[in-house]
Protein backbone atom coordinates (compact mmCIF):
# COMPACT_ATOMS: atom_id res chain seq x y z
CA UNK A 1 0.00 0.00 0.00
CA UNK A 2 0.97 3.58 -1.12
CA UNK A 3 0.57 5.99 1.82
CA UNK A 4 -1.20 9.19 1.20
CA UNK A 5 0.68 12.51 1.90
CA UNK A 6 -1.44 15.55 2.74
CA UNK A 7 0.31 18.29 0.93
CA UNK A 8 -0.14 22.33 2.60
CA UNK A 9 0.65 24.84 -0.35
CA UNK A 10 2.20 28.12 0.63
CA UNK A 11 1.57 30.93 -1.76
CA UNK A 12 -1.25 31.09 -3.98
CA UNK A 13 0.03 32.92 -6.90
CA UNK A 14 0.10 32.00 -10.44
CA UNK A 15 2.15 29.46 -10.47
CA UNK A 16 -0.13 27.48 -7.75
CA UNK A 17 -2.92 26.87 -10.36
CA UNK A 18 -0.56 24.04 -11.74
CA UNK A 19 0.44 22.46 -8.55
CA UNK A 20 -3.74 22.29 -6.96
CA UNK A 21 -4.69 20.27 -10.67
CA UNK A 22 -1.68 18.27 -11.09
CA UNK A 23 -0.54 16.90 -7.38
CA UNK A 24 -4.08 15.07 -7.42
CA UNK A 25 -2.13 12.63 -10.14
CA UNK A 26 0.06 11.22 -7.82
CA UNK A 27 -0.84 8.53 -5.59
CA UNK A 28 1.18 9.65 -2.38
CA UNK A 29 -0.12 13.05 -2.32
CA UNK A 30 -3.55 14.70 -1.74
CA UNK A 31 -3.51 18.54 -1.02
CA UNK A 32 -5.22 19.67 2.29
CA UNK A 33 -4.66 23.21 2.80
CA UNK A 34 -3.32 26.07 1.72
CA UNK A 35 -2.32 29.62 2.94
CA UNK A 36 -0.86 33.51 1.22
CA UNK A 37 0.08 36.08 2.66
CA UNK A 38 -3.26 37.32 0.71
CA UNK A 39 -5.87 35.67 2.71
CA UNK A 40 -8.37 36.79 -0.25
CA UNK A 41 -5.97 34.37 -3.05
CA UNK A 42 -6.09 31.29 -0.55
CA UNK A 43 -9.58 31.19 0.35
CA UNK A 44 -10.09 31.64 -4.24
CA UNK A 45 -7.52 28.52 -4.10
CA UNK A 46 -9.60 26.65 -1.58
CA UNK A 47 -12.82 27.49 -2.93
CA UNK A 48 -11.40 26.09 -6.32
CA UNK A 49 -9.72 23.56 -5.99
CA UNK A 50 -12.30 21.86 -2.50
CA UNK A 51 -9.20 22.02 0.34
CA UNK A 52 -9.09 24.25 3.41
CA UNK A 53 -7.58 28.41 3.43
CA UNK A 54 -5.71 28.70 6.70
CA UNK A 55 -3.33 31.54 8.23
CA UNK A 56 0.21 30.16 7.99
CA UNK A 57 0.61 29.04 11.52
CA UNK A 58 -2.58 27.10 11.42
CA UNK A 59 -1.25 25.49 8.60
CA UNK A 60 1.60 24.59 9.92
CA UNK A 61 0.43 23.07 13.27
CA UNK A 62 -2.46 21.05 11.30
CA UNK A 63 -1.82 17.23 11.82
CA UNK A 64 -3.12 16.69 7.97
CA UNK A 65 0.04 18.38 6.68
CA UNK A 66 2.93 16.38 6.48
CA UNK A 67 4.62 17.85 3.58
CA UNK A 68 4.17 22.10 2.38
CA UNK A 69 5.31 23.15 -0.80
CA UNK A 70 6.45 26.74 -1.07
CA UNK A 71 5.49 28.82 -3.96
CA UNK A 72 6.11 31.96 -2.28
CA UNK A 73 8.71 34.42 -3.94
CA UNK A 74 12.34 33.53 -4.15
CA UNK A 75 13.33 36.08 -1.23
CA UNK A 76 10.89 34.15 0.96
CA UNK A 77 11.38 30.72 -0.03
CA UNK A 78 14.74 30.29 2.84
CA UNK A 79 12.72 32.15 5.56
CA UNK A 80 8.86 29.93 4.83
CA UNK A 81 11.01 26.52 4.34
CA UNK A 82 12.96 27.21 7.59
CA UNK A 83 9.41 27.65 9.42
CA UNK A 84 7.85 24.52 8.04
CA UNK A 85 11.19 22.62 8.60
CA UNK A 86 11.00 23.79 12.18
CA UNK A 87 7.47 22.78 12.55
CA UNK A 88 7.95 19.30 11.66
CA UNK A 89 7.00 19.28 8.22
CA UNK A 90 8.66 18.03 4.49
CA UNK A 91 9.36 20.81 2.38
CA UNK A 92 9.65 20.88 -1.54
CA UNK A 93 10.35 24.42 -2.90
CA UNK A 94 9.55 26.18 -6.49
CA UNK A 95 13.02 27.02 -7.68
CA UNK A 96 15.46 28.69 -6.58
CA UNK A 97 14.94 27.22 -3.35
CA UNK A 98 17.61 29.65 -1.52
CA UNK A 99 19.53 32.30 -2.50
CA UNK A 100 23.20 30.94 -1.40
CA UNK A 101 24.59 28.02 0.04
CA UNK A 102 24.76 29.67 3.61
CA UNK A 103 20.81 29.28 3.77
CA UNK A 104 20.40 25.93 2.06
CA UNK A 105 22.70 24.22 4.91
CA UNK A 106 21.43 25.80 7.40
CA UNK A 107 18.03 23.63 5.88
CA UNK A 108 19.97 21.07 6.03
CA UNK A 109 21.01 21.42 9.49
CA UNK A 110 17.63 21.82 10.42
CA UNK A 111 16.23 18.72 8.15
CA UNK A 112 18.93 16.51 9.32
CA UNK A 113 18.02 17.28 13.07
CA UNK A 114 14.66 16.33 12.33
CA UNK A 115 14.86 13.50 10.12
CA UNK A 116 13.12 15.87 7.03
CA UNK A 117 13.13 15.90 3.20
CA UNK A 118 13.83 18.91 1.58
CA UNK A 119 13.53 18.95 -2.22
CA UNK A 120 12.97 21.67 -5.44
CA UNK A 121 11.63 22.30 -8.37
CA UNK A 122 12.21 21.98 -11.17
CA UNK A 123 11.27 18.42 -11.72
CA UNK A 124 10.68 19.11 -15.64
CA UNK A 125 14.22 16.88 -16.28
CA UNK A 126 11.65 14.35 -15.09
CA UNK A 127 9.81 14.68 -18.54
CA UNK A 128 9.51 11.08 -20.58
CA UNK A 129 11.40 13.25 -23.43
CA UNK A 130 14.36 14.28 -21.17
CA UNK A 131 14.55 11.00 -19.87
CA UNK A 132 14.72 9.29 -23.17
CA UNK A 133 17.57 11.70 -24.13
CA UNK A 134 19.12 10.94 -21.11
CA UNK A 135 19.02 7.13 -21.80
CA UNK A 136 20.49 7.61 -25.62
CA UNK A 137 23.35 8.97 -23.59
CA UNK A 138 23.90 6.45 -21.08
CA UNK A 139 23.69 3.77 -23.88
CA UNK A 140 26.57 5.52 -25.98
CA UNK A 141 24.29 6.77 -29.06
CA UNK A 142 26.63 10.11 -29.37
CA UNK A 143 29.94 8.19 -27.72
CA UNK A 144 31.22 10.52 -24.16
CA UNK A 145 29.82 14.27 -24.52
CA UNK A 146 32.60 16.33 -24.68
CA UNK A 147 31.16 19.98 -25.02
CA UNK A 148 27.51 21.54 -25.49
CA UNK A 149 25.76 24.61 -25.52
CA UNK A 150 22.17 25.91 -23.94
CA UNK A 151 20.51 28.45 -24.69
CA UNK A 152 17.35 30.75 -22.90
CA UNK A 153 16.88 33.61 -24.83
CA UNK A 154 13.56 35.97 -24.64
CA UNK A 155 11.92 39.06 -24.27
CA UNK A 156 11.68 39.23 -20.36
CA UNK A 157 8.69 37.63 -17.85
CA UNK A 158 6.70 41.26 -18.01
CA UNK A 159 5.27 40.71 -20.84
CA UNK A 160 3.30 37.99 -19.90
CA UNK A 161 3.16 37.53 -16.02
CA UNK A 162 0.89 40.61 -14.03
CA UNK A 163 3.07 40.83 -10.96
CA UNK A 164 6.57 40.47 -12.61
CA UNK A 165 8.58 42.66 -9.82
CA UNK A 166 10.21 39.52 -8.35
CA UNK A 167 11.64 38.55 -11.35
CA UNK A 168 13.78 41.71 -11.48
CA UNK A 169 14.98 41.65 -7.91
CA UNK A 170 17.04 39.03 -5.98
CA UNK A 171 16.78 35.98 -6.47
CA UNK A 172 15.02 36.66 -10.38
CA UNK A 173 17.05 37.30 -13.47
CA UNK A 174 16.92 34.61 -15.88
CA UNK A 175 20.22 32.70 -14.28
CA UNK A 176 17.88 32.19 -10.81
CA UNK A 177 14.30 31.66 -12.59
CA UNK A 178 15.10 29.95 -15.53
CA UNK A 179 18.92 29.17 -14.50
CA UNK A 180 17.55 25.96 -12.69
CA UNK A 181 15.51 24.18 -15.68
CA UNK A 182 19.03 24.22 -17.94
CA UNK A 183 20.76 23.02 -14.56
CA UNK A 184 18.96 20.24 -13.58
CA UNK A 185 18.79 18.92 -16.89
CA UNK A 186 22.81 19.21 -17.63
CA UNK A 187 23.90 17.35 -14.84
CA UNK A 188 20.70 14.94 -14.76
CA UNK A 189 22.49 14.08 -18.53
CA UNK A 190 26.22 14.45 -17.58
CA UNK A 191 26.91 14.95 -14.00
CA UNK A 192 28.04 17.87 -11.75
CA UNK A 193 29.84 20.91 -12.33
CA UNK A 194 33.39 21.57 -11.53
CA UNK A 195 33.92 25.36 -12.49
CA UNK A 196 32.11 28.27 -14.09
CA UNK A 197 33.44 31.20 -15.87
CA UNK A 198 30.87 34.38 -17.04
CA UNK A 199 30.00 37.79 -18.05
CA UNK A 200 26.75 39.65 -17.54
CA UNK A 201 25.23 42.94 -18.13
CA UNK A 202 21.07 44.30 -18.48
CA UNK A 203 19.70 45.93 -21.26
CA UNK A 204 17.42 48.31 -19.40
CA UNK A 205 17.07 49.61 -15.96
CA UNK A 206 13.26 49.08 -15.72
CA UNK A 207 10.66 47.30 -17.54
CA UNK A 208 7.24 48.22 -18.30
CA UNK A 209 4.54 45.71 -17.43
CA UNK A 210 2.48 44.71 -20.54
CA UNK A 211 -0.12 42.43 -19.25
CA UNK A 212 -2.97 42.75 -16.36
CA UNK A 213 -4.17 45.17 -14.49
CA UNK A 214 -1.21 47.10 -13.75
CA UNK A 215 -0.68 47.45 -17.17
CA UNK A 216 1.99 50.31 -18.07
CA UNK A 217 3.66 50.57 -14.68
CA UNK A 218 7.25 50.62 -14.50
CA UNK A 219 9.26 48.03 -12.78
CA UNK A 220 13.43 48.48 -11.80
CA UNK A 221 15.65 46.19 -12.68
CA UNK A 222 18.17 45.61 -10.04
CA UNK A 223 19.70 42.13 -11.35
CA UNK A 224 21.76 41.40 -14.55
CA UNK A 225 19.33 40.04 -17.69
CA UNK A 226 22.11 39.18 -19.88
CA UNK A 227 24.15 36.49 -19.23
CA UNK A 228 26.71 34.48 -21.19
CA UNK A 229 28.73 31.47 -19.17
CA UNK A 230 30.92 28.64 -19.73
CA UNK A 231 30.47 25.24 -17.75
CA UNK A 232 33.48 23.01 -16.92
CA UNK A 233 31.98 19.89 -15.57
CA UNK A 234 33.42 16.94 -13.53
CA UNK A 235 33.16 14.39 -16.51
CA UNK A 236 35.72 17.26 -18.38
CA UNK A 237 32.69 18.51 -21.03
CA UNK A 238 32.40 21.99 -21.51
CA UNK A 239 29.17 24.08 -21.79
CA UNK A 240 28.18 27.23 -22.91
CA UNK A 241 25.00 28.59 -21.64
CA UNK A 242 23.29 32.07 -22.79
CA UNK A 243 20.54 32.96 -20.23
CA UNK A 244 19.11 36.54 -21.32
CA UNK A 245 15.83 38.35 -20.98
CA UNK A 246 16.98 40.76 -23.88
CA UNK A 247 16.48 38.95 -26.79
CA UNK A 248 13.76 39.81 -29.19
CA UNK A 249 14.49 36.50 -31.67
CA UNK A 250 17.21 34.45 -32.32
CA UNK A 251 17.43 30.69 -33.78
CA UNK A 252 19.19 28.39 -31.45
CA UNK A 253 18.18 25.15 -29.85
CA UNK A 254 16.93 24.97 -26.46
CA UNK A 255 20.48 22.56 -25.77
CA UNK A 256 22.45 20.67 -27.65
CA UNK A 257 25.17 18.22 -26.72
CA UNK A 258 27.71 17.15 -28.75
CA UNK A 259 29.76 13.86 -28.21
CA UNK A 260 32.59 11.75 -29.87
CA UNK A 261 29.93 9.91 -31.73
CA UNK A 262 27.62 12.32 -32.73
CA UNK A 263 25.07 14.86 -31.60
CA UNK A 264 21.94 14.80 -29.35
CA UNK A 265 19.39 17.69 -29.40
CA UNK A 266 17.23 17.84 -26.50
CA UNK A 267 13.96 19.84 -26.02
CA UNK A 268 13.27 22.96 -24.10
CA UNK A 269 14.14 22.08 -19.96
CA UNK A 270 11.14 24.26 -19.28
CA UNK A 271 9.24 21.51 -20.38
CA UNK A 272 8.15 17.88 -19.71
CA UNK A 273 8.12 16.33 -23.55
CA UNK A 274 9.47 17.48 -26.66
CA UNK A 275 11.30 16.93 -29.86
CA UNK A 276 14.37 14.65 -29.50
CA UNK A 277 17.04 14.71 -32.45
CA UNK A 278 20.08 12.67 -32.92
CA UNK A 279 22.89 13.01 -35.33
CA UNK A 280 25.25 10.24 -35.95
CA UNK A 281 28.86 10.57 -37.36
CA UNK A 282 26.80 11.43 -40.54
CA UNK A 283 26.19 14.76 -39.55
CA UNK A 284 22.59 14.55 -40.23
CA UNK A 285 20.31 14.94 -37.47
CA UNK A 286 17.30 13.05 -37.20
CA UNK A 287 13.99 13.00 -34.79
CA UNK A 288 13.77 10.11 -33.10
CA UNK A 289 10.45 8.35 -31.33
CA UNK A 290 10.78 8.85 -27.69
CA UNK A 291 9.75 5.62 -25.92
CA UNK A 292 6.00 5.47 -24.39
CA UNK A 293 6.79 7.34 -21.13
CA UNK A 294 3.84 8.10 -19.29
CA UNK A 295 5.38 12.00 -18.27
CA UNK A 296 5.36 12.81 -22.29
CA UNK A 297 1.80 12.70 -22.58
CA UNK A 298 0.11 16.01 -23.55
CA UNK A 299 -1.71 16.46 -20.23
CA UNK A 300 -2.19 20.10 -19.73
CA UNK A 301 -3.64 23.34 -21.28
CA UNK A 302 -1.45 26.48 -21.63
CA UNK A 303 -2.02 29.80 -23.35
CA UNK A 304 -0.26 28.88 -26.67
CA UNK A 305 -1.58 25.04 -26.27
CA UNK A 306 -1.30 21.33 -24.67
CA UNK A 307 1.61 20.16 -23.40
CA UNK A 308 3.00 17.86 -21.02
CA UNK A 309 3.07 19.10 -17.56
CA UNK A 310 3.78 16.73 -14.58
CA UNK A 311 4.84 19.28 -11.55
CA UNK A 312 4.84 17.91 -8.39
CA UNK A 313 6.75 14.34 -9.58
CA UNK A 314 9.83 15.62 -8.13
CA UNK A 315 7.61 15.99 -4.51
CA UNK A 316 5.70 12.38 -5.05
CA UNK A 317 9.30 11.08 -5.61
CA UNK A 318 10.53 12.44 -2.51
CA UNK A 319 7.62 11.01 -0.76
CA UNK A 320 8.17 7.80 -1.93
CA UNK A 321 11.66 7.97 -0.32
CA UNK A 322 9.88 8.89 2.89
CA UNK A 323 7.74 6.00 2.61
CA UNK A 324 10.57 3.55 1.52
CA UNK A 325 13.99 5.18 2.57
CA UNK A 326 17.09 5.76 -0.48
CA UNK A 327 17.60 8.97 -2.91
CA UNK A 328 14.86 11.13 -4.38
CA UNK A 329 15.88 12.93 -7.57
CA UNK A 330 15.07 16.31 -6.54
CA UNK A 331 17.32 16.31 -3.49
CA UNK A 332 18.91 19.05 -1.34
CA UNK A 333 22.07 18.48 -2.59
CA UNK A 334 21.17 18.44 -6.55
CA UNK A 335 19.15 21.18 -5.98
CA UNK A 336 22.05 23.08 -3.67
CA UNK A 337 24.61 22.27 -6.35
CA UNK A 338 22.31 23.73 -9.11
CA UNK A 339 22.14 26.66 -6.77
CA UNK A 340 25.98 27.21 -6.12
CA UNK A 341 26.20 27.16 -9.48
CA UNK A 342 24.09 29.38 -10.66
CA UNK A 343 25.20 31.64 -7.90
CA UNK A 344 28.94 31.29 -8.72
CA UNK A 345 28.05 31.82 -12.50
CA UNK A 346 26.88 35.61 -11.43
CA UNK A 347 29.50 36.12 -8.86
CA UNK A 348 32.36 34.86 -11.86
CA UNK A 349 30.72 38.12 -13.91
CA UNK A 350 30.77 40.26 -10.99
CA UNK A 351 34.50 39.31 -10.06
CA UNK A 352 35.77 38.93 -13.48
CA UNK A 353 37.55 35.71 -12.83
CA UNK A 354 36.60 31.47 -13.10
CA UNK A 355 34.56 30.64 -9.80
CA UNK A 356 35.21 26.92 -8.56
CA UNK A 357 32.37 25.18 -7.37
CA UNK A 358 32.29 24.58 -3.71
CA UNK A 359 29.23 21.80 -3.83
CA UNK A 360 28.76 18.29 -5.13
CA UNK A 361 26.07 15.35 -5.94
CA UNK A 362 25.55 12.45 -7.83
CA UNK A 363 23.72 11.75 -11.09
CA UNK A 364 20.21 11.46 -10.67
CA UNK A 365 18.92 7.78 -11.08
CA UNK A 366 17.66 7.53 -14.39
CA UNK A 367 13.72 7.74 -14.24
CA UNK A 368 11.93 5.13 -16.28
CA UNK A 369 8.75 4.51 -17.67
CA UNK A 370 8.02 1.93 -14.77
CA UNK A 371 9.45 4.68 -12.00
CA UNK A 372 7.10 6.91 -13.42
CA UNK A 373 4.06 4.34 -13.46
CA UNK A 374 4.34 3.86 -10.52
CA UNK A 375 4.02 7.09 -8.73
CA UNK A 376 1.01 7.69 -11.15
CA UNK A 377 -3.06 6.95 -9.45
Amino acid sequence: MTKEYGVGIIGCGNISGAYFKLIPMFNNLKVVACTDINMEAAKGRAEEFGVEAQEMETLLANPAVDVVVNLTIPEAHYGVSKKALEAGKHVYSEKPFVLSIEEGEDLRKIADAKGLKVGSAPDTYLGGSHQYARHLIDEGKIGKVTSGSAHVLGPGMEMWHPNPDFFFRPGGGPILDMGPYYINNLVNLIGPIKRVVALANKGKEERTISNGPRTGEKVPVIVATNVHAILEFVSGAHVALTSSWDVWAHRHQNMELYGTEGAIFVPDPNFFGGKVEVAGTDREPREVEVWDHPMTSHNYEFAWGTQANYRGVGLSDMMRSVEEGGDYRCSLDRSLHTIDVLTSILRSAEEGKAVEIRTTCTQPAAFGIEDAKALLR
